[in-house]
């Protein structure tokens, strides 16, 4: 049994940063892909920012040159590092690994 848990989010003003991460426990794997989807009020939930074992990475257009998406040496973690936070950026940050397994969310707020 996999469990991803998310950490670090909160509430955040416009032009801030937050870090979150991952880490998997119970069962771990090193997985192939780790990354990150996030879900605004009333729409659908979108792909952030995804990086795979191999070192390639992915980014939504929306938070290019703002976050960046880094596994651990273990490849079981994942960290979304996140600059210059807007209001769009809010919602529930949910960690992905290997399109197989999902986090419980983290809530990101951006408001003054």
């Amino acid at each position: 049994h996999v469990q991803l848990v998310e950490s670090g989010g909160g509430l955040v003003q416009p032009g801030g940063s937050l870090t979150l991460s991952c880490a998997a426990s119970g069962r771990i794997f090193n997985f192939y892909a780790m990354g990150w989807y996030r879900q605004a009020p009333g729409k659908e939930r979108e792909l952030v920012a995804m990086a795979w074992s191999s070192g390639t990475t992915t980014y939504a257009d929306s938070v290019k040159d703002r976050f960046t998406i880094s596994r651990g040496s273990a490849k079981n973690t994942v960290s979304l590092h996140m600059n210059s936070l807007k209001p769009e950026d809010t919602g529930v940050y949910y960690c992905k690994a290997d399109n197989e397994f999902w986090g419980q969310g983290t809530q990101v707020t951006v408001s003054s």
